[in-house]
């Protein structure tokens, strides 16, 4: 999320606005460019894409796909050693959103670190600058990300990739569920367009995503998809918590760094599992 759109402050009845047009596939293209750096040339505005919230995941697992081939390919085709190619995996798949989701986690971590009210904090997390906090929060998530990428099979490079992309849009689209917008920026859009049920249709999709991810492309992976998915989704749910303690109100760098922090925990709790099992 740009930070240059998210010059809000807090809503007066703290509550959800409707704002939906119909839906359109003009609008999910939109979606598309505007979570890639993908030249489609498609002109559409956030409320168009914003309909589309819930079913954001599936570009999730577009990127993951990408991203999850290029890491096979550097294991399998290259030989390069595992903490490289998981650094370069990495590298790829914030570089293929452009960055967008990576500024939102520094300008959250920078939030977190300021002392005092909710509307103070939220002032420092729109401050242009970058602070500590920020450089602390992106080199914590950066580094844990990264290493659980090395710690992985290389068996299951591709769809382990694959499914933490999904698990991250995951985590972005359940933070939003249960937040309450600050106004006049496009974070507000994405948590108007999400609730309850639109939640729930999302966590079978990317459950289903989850499953088929790994048993379409690895062999005996049982649930190991299904456990990524949930850490997306206790991912979103953690992020909510902070906020609401913190902010009180969410906004587009939040929902940012909900989908960086997605990735994070998928890839944990992968890991966790694999190092607890006979995989």
């Amino acid at each position: 999320m740009s930070p240059q759109s998210l010059n809000e402050s807090p809503p007066e009845d703290g509550g959800k606005k409707e704002v939906k047009p119909p839906l359109s596939g003009h609008g999910f293209l939109g979606l598309v460019s505007f979570s890639t750096i993908l030249p489609l040339n498609v002109h559409s505005t956030i409320q168009e894409m914003a309909r589309f919230t819930s079913i954001w995941p599936i570009i999730g697992g577009f990127i993951g796909i990408i991203a999850g081939c290029f890491g096979w390919l550097l294991l399998y085709g290259l030989h390069l050693s595992p903490l490289l190619s998981a650094a370069l995996v990495y590298s790829l798949a914030i570089g293929l959103t452009g960055f967008h989701h990576l500024d939102g986690l520094v300008d959250f971590g920078d939030g977190l670190m300021a002392h005092g009210d909710p509307q103070r904090k939220i002032e420092i997390m729109r401050d242009k600058r970058i602070g500590t906090g920020g450089l602390a929060l992106l080199l914590t998530v950066s580094l844990v990300t990264v290493t659980s990428i090395a710690s992985l099979p290389a068996i299951y490079i591709l769809p382990a990739i694959f499914v933490s992309e999904v698990a991250a849009k995951l985590s972005l689209v359940s933070c939003a569920t249960f937040s309450q917008p600050l106004p006049d920026g496009t974070g507000q859009y994405f948590i108007h367009n999400m609730d309850g049920k639109l939640l729930t249709g999302s966590v079978v999709l990317t459950i289903i995503l989850g499953f088929l991810g790994f048993n379409f492309m690895t062999v005996n992976s049982n649930y190991l998809g299904v456990i990524g998915i949930l850490g997306g989704l206790v991912s979103g749910l953690i992020m909510v918590f902070i906020t609401r303690k913190n902010f009180k109100w969410t906004n587009g760098d939040i929902l940012g760094a909900s989908n960086e922090m997605g990735r994070m925990m998928s890839l944990l709790f992968m890991v966790i599992l694999i190092s607890g099992s006979v995989y």
